[in-house]
């Protein structure tokens, strides 16, 4: 006769007597228990109890000891299925990171630790370090970590950092890689380009220096290539066969395909204006901070999953949103934001000279403006402002100037770029603005730029920049690049688009699925919050993939 088995879940008073009473009846028992030991109700909610009033069950030991009773603490149960008048059920368990057999209770590793967190004893009042006490009366130890760490927290994408850090650590290499790319599918593109918000959170900062949590994502991904290693991104056995349309090969698009792909959709479009891949990545960061021939082997991995990319294919012209609306299943728009802002002063449609930052490094990136001379102005302090600058010095400008209203602390380009724009020889003129674009015989001649001074903070955080009467000067330059923002060019939604749009010409969308107002299109990356950083372009399209798959799935 087959022998009975039980499963209690909580290892707290009841659920250990009820262990018992089966085990002593001669049932086989599986106890499991989410904290890392029994006794785990140690807060109740309805009184305030001191620290050695805690849980403890004179049954617990027995509970420990007894042959019957097999207990699986710090444990999850993911899965519960009946079959044939069975129950099976899938469990997590987790490595705990202290081995209690071997501690002799000197508590040293509480007075060393050097993470402090909200203690869960006294519903947060307090603090305790991140190795402590699970229960004080059982003095069982545990290192206790946050559900989602502030670095996996601050990153768009919420990479598993704790976890490919660790295998770094441990000479892992190609399984680090394997575990970014779970949530990320082009991780050398982004190790080199990222601002890494997550080192800004990193807790290490508070001892000496954040981790180089970006640069690691980097070197694994380097590592891959220096073994000239090529890996298959795995789809799933079970497809769909929907038809699904992306527009742009940006990371929004390209990120979105992958994961679709990976869930097992077969027919994967995406149409790309531009005869490169990459969006934004190809076209608008130089090739000395993203080489090209690295951001095409990410994209080549992605293209073998089975997605086709048609390039030089422009929406609104060479196929209209309509129809491609109709011939397909589902519509992800990751078209980003390639228009740039103009600065609305006298002079700049009149002269020949004055190109916005996002052509010009579009012109260069694809071989069109290779060269450049005299002196060049750029406006602006954001990263596009100082990636025209340093590329203007690699293309030959005798001079270039970067002015900027603010001074440098107020300048959102990151802080190791204009270093070394200022290293290469970039001008930085702080506190002046341009008033108007001066010209001779048609060309460019100069800027007239005022001087600036700082006053009140304005919506931004930032103190207000305010002219300084009669401060005007003049700078020559035979080119001048603003650089001030981008905006996404929608013209291809036609002029009486439904669609519903912000202010700042994006899209409005459903916050957990990228679902737009249209049903079956959806939208991610700079269409939808901006021009903002590509981490957060790749997290619009994971959103836009899983909505699109609940969406086709729950038709």
């Amino acid at each position: 006769m087959e022998t009975k088995e039980v499963l209690v879940v909580g290892g707290g008073p009841e659920g250990v007597r009820a262990a018992l009473e089966k085990a002593q009846a001669g049932v086989r028992v599986t106890l499991v228990e989410r904290f890392p030991a029994l006794g785990a109700a140690r807060i109740p909610r309805d009184r305030i109890v001191a620290p050695d009033a805690c849980f403890v069950n004179p049954e617990l030991e027995e509970a420990r000891v007894h042959p019957n009773i097999r207990i699986l603490a710090y444990s999850e149960i993911q899965k519960v299925r009946r079959e044939n008048g069975k129950i099976q059920t899938r469990i997590l368990k987790r490595s705990l990171r202290v081995d209690n057999d071997k501690c002799t209770d000197c508590k040293a590793c509480i007075q060393v630790c050097p993470v402090n967190m909200l203690d869960d004893f006294d519903e947060g009042l307090g603090f305790r370090t991140a190795v402590d006490y699970f229960n004080p009366q059982t003095a069982e130890f545990n290192i206790f970590k946050e559900d989602m760490p502030v670095c996996q927290q601050a990153c768009p994408v919420h990479l598993d950092i704790r976890g490919y850090v660790g295998r770094i650590a441990d000479g892992r290499h190609l399984e680090s890689l394997a575990l970014i790319r779970e949530r990320l599918p082009i991780p050398g593109s982004i190790g080199r380009i990222c601002p890494h918000p997550c080192e800004s959170a990193c807790n290490r900062q508070y001892l000496d220096a954040p981790i180089s949590i970006c640069f690691l994502k980097r070197f694994v991904a380097d590592v891959e290539i220096a073994r000239e290693i090529t890996p298959a991104y795995k789809t799933a056995s079970q497809k769909f066969p929907e038809k699904i349309a992306i527009i742009g090969a940006g990371p929004a698009g390209l990120t979105c395909a992958h994961d679709l792909a990976r869930l097992g959709y077969e027919n994967i479009t995406i149409y790309e204006s531009l005869p490169v891949p990459g969006g934004y990545l190809w076209v608008g960061i130089p090739e000395y901070r993203l080489p090209k021939k690295l951001l095409q082997r990410e994209v080549d991995l992605i293209c073998e999953m089975g997605i086709e990319i048609r390039y030089n294919t422009r929406i609104g012209e060479d196929i209209s949103f309509e129809e491609l609306q109709k011939s397909n299943d589902a519509v992800f728009i990751g078209a980003g934001c390639h228009r740039g802002l103009k600065l609305r002063i006298p002079g700049e449609d009149d002269f020949e000279g004055v190109v916005d930052c996002v052509t010009f490094l579009r012109e260069q990136a694809l071989g069109t403006r290779k060269s450049g001379t005299g002196k060049l102005i750029v406006i602006g302090g954001g990263n596009a402002a100082i990636d025209s600058a340093r590329v203007g010095w690699r293309m030959g400008f005798d001079e270039v100037y970067l002015v900027y209203r603010r001074t440098r602390r107020e300048m959102p380009a990151n802080s190791w770029e204009v270093d070394a724009a200022e290293h290469e020889g970039v001008v930085l003129q702080y506190l002046a603005a341009p008033v108007e674009i001066l010209g001779k015989n048609g060309a460019v001649s100069g800027v007239k730029c005022i001087q600036m001074k700082l006053g009140k903070p304005d919506a931004s955080g930032r103190r207000r920049p305010i002219p300084v009467k009669g401060s005007e000067y003049v700078i020559d330059a035979q080119t001048v690049v603003p650089a001030i923002s981008q905006t996404a060019n929608l013209e291809f939604l036609g002029k009486s688009t439904e669609f519903r749009l912000t202010r700042w010409n994006t899209f409005e969308v459903d916050p957990d699925t990228g679902a737009t107002n249209i049903e079956g299109v959806f939208a991610g990356g700079d269409v939808v919050s901006g021009p903002d950083i590509a981490i957060r372009a790749v997290a619009g399209g994971k959103r836009g993939a899983a909505g699109i798959h609940t969406y086709l799935r729950s038709r």
